[in-house]
């Protein structure tokens, strides 16, 4: 595959894609007897997906077909033959099921129905092992990583949890990126969380807690069913939630090293239709860092340094609840209501001296101040609908609301070098409510194939100010400077519909989908850049073909989508956001969407206890936001005093490629050692931000090896290295990094408590440096913060509430997936 694909190429390729229908649909016309049926877990009725089913001659055991139960834990063998078989179903931690059935010319056709599986629970001296979810599942469009049983985030939030996904990787400053693309959408629950990806001031990640999260879905390319924002991919972040009679609930109770504290109790309670739940986390953390930055430029023929260095001290703290009900309706319905609010209070303190050279050389000294106040509201109903006569016939519906109220400010004072001693602030007030609604539904078409289509709106109302404070010469108080403090309006409504059609013949699987979406943004920067509008409507189509493999388990799928990436309202309203009184970020009005195509192409094998899967991307971008650094020479002339005031804007401006090879392995050593590696090395392209330049590429990658330990059967171990290669930007370069975690879990009182020990980036390799450039100035900047972290927990479990047991490596089938 080339980098010169153009967009005729693609429409070909889904054009072939679309006549791989009609092929495979005339080799179903082929008169055979069918089995078919659905696998429940005995104990909660919920499917049971990517199960091995097989069907055996009676007389001599012989194999005759095999399949994969689907997501709704359905399964059909087609093509057989009229006699006795045998047929036998297989789960990792559930008894086998073997049950003979017989096909005849009067019943060539037998669905079975619902069959339930019991999960395995084996008493040994004392110990109770359980059968227990795989870490990774695959399905069709996503895969699945369990991390409820992943020791490397105890004591952590979700950014912890995404730094040990694969294909994820997660930057110091909490930026979170897939495939080296940071342009991704985050969900929740299944729902987007306007909180975590507006950038409106405040990470809604880290405010949940580790301990609260089930599993994560990795969606690399998704299909016309979700948003198309998000080039890089979706992340689906799925909170646990007990289902389980009676009362059930854990506590939790972290201590770290150098005064880092949290906490969390969580409790369910399930009678009859009504299932109550609700969670409280705290977290006080006190973090520590180190930086320094070295800038050159030239301006009117003068050459000017500014060399930065300095301390500093996070204290932040959170407070998040979670409260809401499921309630099961007649006629196969059910209503959940869940209310979550969430509050942040963090003030980052620390000193800085600079050194200023040109004509003459300074010392500037300074003290520096950010607090944030952020709270977060949000609120959803969601319905869903089943039909017992019609399995897999679903209707769901959801409204969810969003409330941000962010306070951020931003304070400094020289303390020496200067005959200026006053400090300044500036006072960022963000206010952000945004309703959404969506109705989805899925109708099978027979035993082998689907339709969903769905509709979805959203609406987002954002208002603030941004004021510019000065104090006074004679005494405490602020004055307010016009000239250089705004007020903001913003909106933006989204309107989107889509339909796909999932097909299932033989040995093939096949989905294709289109979605369309309309935008309208607009906003104002009062005392700035005028008003601005955008309208635009688009049409997304995605396909998926995936082939299952004779002889081996093993499958090949190659995918296709089409994305965009929608500015945000930071990107494009234009007030500057001071990060310190030499540099500040800025956005640009004039920015419009970028359009990603992306391809995908698959394999998977299992090898025994082993699976391994490989995956081939290509990424072409255009229209290509990127992030830049320039010299503002109005403001460093005005209020440099010597020194050079830096601004980050974005632009659209040439193209970016990105493609590669991500593998991932994961293999059963002995019985008390399981590895999990995944890797990936891929090539970036971007055009050059001076114009006059090659394009900047740079060959990249990342790397994953988990070592899972069980030396008792109460004791768990993992030791968890990590590696970021460098990578480039438009003007620049940031430097590779890696690190090593280690953790171990005792299970005690017989599995009623668990005791944790973790200690993060145990070499303390952890940094961030990166370089930029433009044709008059240069500049390196090195970060360095509190990343060796020892935490001590101990969780107690309420009701049949157990801690995680072992994860088990064992390979998944069905639906192949390749991460997406």
């Amino acid at each position: 595959m080339t980098t010169s694909l153009s967009s005729g190429r693609a429409l070909r390729g889904l054009g072939f894609l679309a006549m791989l229908f009609p092929l495979a649909a005339a080799a179903q016309q082929q008169p055979a007897g069918s089995i078919s049926g659905t696998l429940l877990d005995q104990a909660n009725g919920q499917p049971l997906p990517f199960t091995n089913v097989v069907v055996l001659r009676a007389q001599d055991s012989s194999f005759v077909a095999g399949a994969e139960t689907a997501e709704n834990g359905r399964f059909a063998l087609e093509k057989l033959g009229m006699g006795n078989y045998l047929l036998k179903a297989s789960a990792v931690g559930y008894q086998g099921l073997h049950r003979t059935v017989a096909l005849t010319s009067a019943t060539p056709t037998l669905q079975l129905g619902p069959m339930k599986l019991k999960s395995t629970a084996t008493q040994l001296a004392g110990v109770t092992v359980q059968g227990e979810r795989a870490a990774v599942q695959e399905s069709l469009d996503k895969k699945v990583i369990n991390v409820e049983k992943d020791l490397s985030s105890v004591g952590g939030t979700a950014v912890n949890v995404l730094q040990n996904v694969p294909s994820v990787t997660v930057a110091p400053d909490g930026t979170v990126s897939m495939r080296g693309s940071s342009n991704i959408t985050i969900l929740i629950d299944g729902k987007p969380s306007n909180s975590a990806n507006s950038g409106a001031g405040g990470n809604r990640l880290e405010q949940i807690p580790a301990s609260s999260i089930e599993r994560v879905e990795v969606v690399t390319n998704p299909s016309a069913r979700y948003d198309a924002a998000g080039a890089g991919g979706v992340l689906n972040i799925i909170l646990k939630k007990q289902k389980k009679d009676g009362w059930n609930g854990q506590a939790v109770l972290n201590v770290g090293t150098r005064d880092k504290y949290n906490t969390s109790l969580s409790l369910n309670r399930r009678t009859g239709k009504l299932n109550v739940f609700g969670s409280f986390d705290l977290r006080d953390d006190h973090y520590r860092s180190r930086m320094w930055s070295d800038q050159y430029t030239t301006l009117e023929n003068r050459s000017l340094r500014t060399y930065q260095q300095g301390t500093n001290l996070r204290h932040s703290k959170s407070y998040n609840g979670r409260l809401g009900f499921d309630y099961t309706l007649p006629a196969g319905q059910s209503l959940t209501f869940t209310l979550e609010p969430n509050f942040n209070r963090s003030r980052n303190t620390g000193n800085q001296l600079a050194t200023l050279s040109g004509d003459t050389t300074a010392r500037i000294g300074s003290t520096f101040g950010v607090t944030e106040n952020i709270d977060n509201i949000d609120a959803s109903v969601d319905y869903r609908r089943t039909w017992e006569a019609h399995k897999g016939r679903e209707l769901t519906g959801s409204v969810n609301y969003t409330f941000l109220n962010a306070d951020v400010v931003v304070a400094q004072r020289n303390t020496e070098g200067s005959p200026d001693l006053r400090e300044w602030q500036q006072d960022l007030d963000v206010r952000l409510n945004a309703v959404a609604g969506q109705l989805d539904y899925v109708h099978p078409l027979g035993e082998k194939a689907r339709v969903d289509a769905g509709f979805k709106g959203q609406y987002q109302r954002n208002g603030g100010t941004d004021d510019f404070l000065r104090q006074q010469a004679d005494g405490p108080a602020f004055d307010r400077l016009p000239d250089r403090s705004y007020e903001y309006t913003f909106r933006e409504l989204t309107q989107a519909a889509y339909a796909t059609y999932q097909q299932e013949i033989n040995k093939w699987r096949m989905q294709g989908g289109l979605r369309a979406e309309y935008t309208h943004t607009s906003g104002e920067v009062l005392n700035g850049n005028g008003p601005f509008r955008l309208r635009y409507l688009n049409l997304f189509p995605s396909a998926t073909v995936e082939r299952t493999l004779p002889g081996k388990d093993q499958r090949v799928k190659l995918s296709y989508s089409r994305r965009l990436n929608r500015p945000g309202f930071m990107q494009l309203l234009a007030f500057p956001l001071y990060q310190d009184q030499r540099s500040y970020r800025i956005g640009n009005p004039t920015l419009r969407p970028e359009y990603i195509n992306a391809f995908e192409l698959g394999h998977q094998v299992s090898m025994g206890q082993a699976s391994l899967t490989s995956t081939l991307f290509y990424r072409h971008t255009d229209n290509t936001i990127q992030r830049l650094v320039r010299v503002d020479e109005e403001a460093t002339q005005r209020y440099g005093a010597g020194a050079v005031i830096t601004a980050q804007y974005v632009r659209n401006f040439g193209q970016a490629t990105s493609y590669g090879a991500e593998v991932s392995l994961n293999q059963p050593l002995a019985k008390w050692w399981r590895l999990t590696a995944s890797g990936s090395l891929f090539q970036n392209t971007v055009t050059a931000a001076t114009g006059n330049e090659a394009n900047r590429r740079i060959v990249s990658g990342t790397a994953r090896v988990m070592n899972s330990f069980t030396p008792t059967p109460k004791l768990d171990m993992q030791l968890t290295g990590n590696y970021r290669a460098a990578a480039v930007t438009a003007q620049g370069r940031v430097a590779p990094v890696g690190s090593v975690d280690v953790a171990l879990r005792q299970r005690l009182f017989t599995d009623r408590a668990a005791l944790t020990l973790r200690v993060s980036d145990i070499f303390n390799t952890q940094r961030n440096r990166s370089e930029s450039f433009t044709e008059n100035f240069r500049a390196e900047y090195y970060n360095k913060w509190e990343s060796r972290v020892g935490y001590l927990g101990f969780s107690w479990y309420l009701g049949s509430n157990k801690p995680p047991k072992k994860i088990e490596n064992q390979p998944q089938g069905g639906g192949g997936g390749f991460g997406g």
